[in-house]
């Protein structure tokens, strides 16, 4: 298959992501609303969402859909690769058996399973923040859901530390991307500092 065609079905793919997962999420806005409440000399505002039962039901297997197909796709893909690659190797090293190259390339590859693991892991707070129907009597609750929340957040900040970083290939390209940023700019100020 050529790079074209690949590139083609690629962003096909990409399209097709972007609607499902607007299409799966869409409802969430529609049925939030902001409900003031005044409690022991506190004002506060709250963001309720009320869904009804069918929608609630579609909506928490949404939820656990997010987290759990990227994680399968994730596994299944490190599998196929690892097994791939150790079937083309034993076909070439002949004189190695095919359980020394398995071993060998599951630990060329571990970053490859560990980071979608992690990546759950670091979800799951958010999870079950989503699905938990419970609402804070007071404002004492309200330090362990906002941990929940900000810990939700940690994933999309460590990309980069989780499949960036342990895997050689791709810090070497990271190397070379930010060398050719550096010498980009430095010629464009270059050129801006001779004017």
């Amino acid at each position: 298959m050529s790079l074209s065609v690949i590139s083609k079905k690629l962003k096909l793919v990409i399209i097709i992501l972007l609607i499902f997962i607007i299409g799966t999420t869409i409802h969430d806005p529609i049925y939030r609303r902001l409900i003031e409440e005044e409690n022991d000399n506190e004002k506060r505002i709250w963001c309720i969402v009320t869904y009804p039962s069918s929608l609630e039901t579609f909506n928490s297997f949404m939820q656990i859909f997010h987290v759990c197909v990227p994680f399968m796709i994730n596994l299944i893909s490190v599998v196929i690769l690892i097994t791939r690659k150790t079937r083309q190797q034993s076909t070439l090293q002949t004189h190695r058996t095919y359980k020394q190259i398995l071993q060998e390339q599951f630990r060329q590859h571990r970053h490859l399973f560990l980071a979608p693991v992690i990546l759950v892991i670091l979800t799951l707070p958010r999870l079950i923040i989503s699905l938990a129907s419970k609402c804070m009597q007071s404002v004492n609750d309200s330090w362990l859901f906002l941990i929940g929340y900000f810990i939700s957040f940690i994933p999309p900040m460590l990309t980069f530390a989780i499949f960036i970083l342990p895997s050689k290939f791709y810090k070497k390209e990271f190397h070379k991307s930010i060398v050719q940023y550096r010498t980009n700019i430095q010629r464009r100020l270059h050129l801006i500092l001779q004017r």
